[in-house]
């Protein structure tokens, strides 16, 4: 029987691993949508019902770039916790995007943002789940199991797509509500030179990110190949 006969074993901590990530962004996101239906806390401003209405809050929500990094990582990681070799060129790119985002969400939270948000109780260890355990979870996990290589060109520049799309549809609503979900996208507050400005700092630091993903992920230990036909 030849390698490419030999059926590929399933990777059980890599299984484990992505499932651990899953669950628990998984159980933050629901405690987070179950905090502002009852009128709790926002843990991504520390805004309360007494401060905007429900409804405004879920669609706010949304818009946030945490949250929206987290469902990435939550959509790639029970992918990866049923099939840890996957692959696919649009896969490549979801599972390119999460690791940025839940990289940027991470560095940006915890150097701009953690001393504007004063929490407590199970707000308190809902934002710890979204904006610290699941970066560090998810690019340690990535660090330990891959899968790798997976990273192209190709995919680290359909990878800016979407943030490129959510920073010019966040400025446009922005710029319609007078609402940006960032101090620091704050146009009507800081001014669009000022606004723009340090938005594209963060741009760049994505960019640095992504060219060093791509240099590990071609010279870290290949983990979980895809299986050859």
């Amino acid at each position: 029987m030849t390698d490419a006969t030999i059926p590929a074993r399933p990777d059980v901590l890599a299984r484990y691993l992505h499932g651990a990530v899953a669950l628990v962004v998984r159980v933050a996101l629901v405690v987070q949508l179950g905090l502002i239906l009852a009128g709790g806390t926002d843990v991504n401003t520390g805004e309360t019902a007494a401060d905007t209405g429900v409804a405004i809050r879920l669609a706010r929500l949304v818009s946030y770039f945490t949250i929206q990094s987290n469902v990435l990582v939550l959509v790639a990681s029970i992918t990866l916790a049923l099939a840890p070799t996957r692959d696919g060129r649009a896969w490549r790119v979801l599972r390119l995007d999460s690791l940025l985002a839940i990289a940027i969400t991470g560095i940006v939270y915890n150097t701009l943002l953690a001393r504007l948000v004063h929490l407590d109780g199970l707000a308190l260890w809902t934002n710890a789940a979204l904006h610290i355990v699941s970066p560090v979870a998810t690019i340690g996990v990535w660090l330990l199991v891959g899968p790798r290589p997976r990273i192209t060109w190709g995919a680290v520049a359909w990878a800016f797509v979407w943030p490129v799309a959510w920073i010019v549809g966040t400025f446009v609503r922005g710029a319609i509500t007078g609402w940006y979900p960032y101090p620091f996208m704050d146009a009507a507050d800081l001014g669009y030179p000022r606004a723009i400005g340090v938005t594209s700092l963060v741009v760049v630091l994505a960019l640095v990110l992504a060219v060093a993903l791509k240099a590990l992920d071609g010279r870290l230990r290949p983990r979980n190949r895809r299986p050859r036909a």
